[in-house]
């Protein structure tokens, strides 16, 4: 298993992480700098809040389920939004992450304050996300080292996985050896 973060890749938290805000997280990581830190989104959080509550313009390039997803603790009352194209082009207000990645080679972020016109027709899914996770330089590797999360390969459909809910345990369950054993974890583990 790969230990090194790099954009694209997954952090998934072990069951040793009980955080709530990231408790049973899958995280994909966005940025990350040696010296400026990283950051990410957990692609298994929605949220009650609908699309059409906050940017009802947005609402009809979203993939479903059509609500904000919880993104993490950072800036919650912001948005950032991802999304996919069919293509290798690179259209109005998206911007490619800069990973090395084939499953996240079509992925990106758009700008919201873009008209959702210019993209409509040149993303193939989006999601948008209320607020984001963080780790100053180094406070990362520490979590690693300490146990709380795996650093695993992304998969192309991790970030708009159909049923958010099981992601944690489809993305462990796919891993070799003993860490697809993961996955069996009950939810309280005091009830094994």
């Amino acid at each position: 298993m790969a230990e090194a973060i790099y954009v694209g890749g997954l952090l998934v938290a072990t069951p040793l992480l009980d955080d709530p805000n990231f408790r049973r997280s899958v995280v994909l990581i966005l940025e990350h700098d040696l010296d400026g830190g990283t950051l990410g989104v957990v692609l298994n959080r929605p949220s009650d809040i609908s699309v059409t509550q906050v940017l009802p313009v947005w609402d009809p390039l979203v993939t479903g389920p059509s609500v904000l997803f919880e993104g993490g603790p950072v800036q919650t009352d912001s948005a950032l939004a991802l999304a996919a194209v069919p293509s290798g082009e690179e259209p109005l207000g998206w911007r490619r992450l800069h990973a090395g990645t084939p499953a996240v080679s079509r992925l990106g972020t758009v700008d919201l304050d873009a008209p959702p016109e210019i993209l409509q027709g040149e993303i193939a899914q989006m999601r948008i996300f209320a607020g984001y996770a963080g780790w100053t330089s180094g406070q990362l590797e520490s979590e690693i080292a300490e146990g709380a999360w795996y650093v695993v390969d992304s998969e192309v459909g991790d970030t708009f996985h159909g049923d958010p809910g099981s992601l944690w345990r489809h993305v462990l369950r796919r891993q070799p050896g003993e860490l697809a054993f993961v996955a069996t974890c009950p939810d309280d583990p005091t009830m094994n």
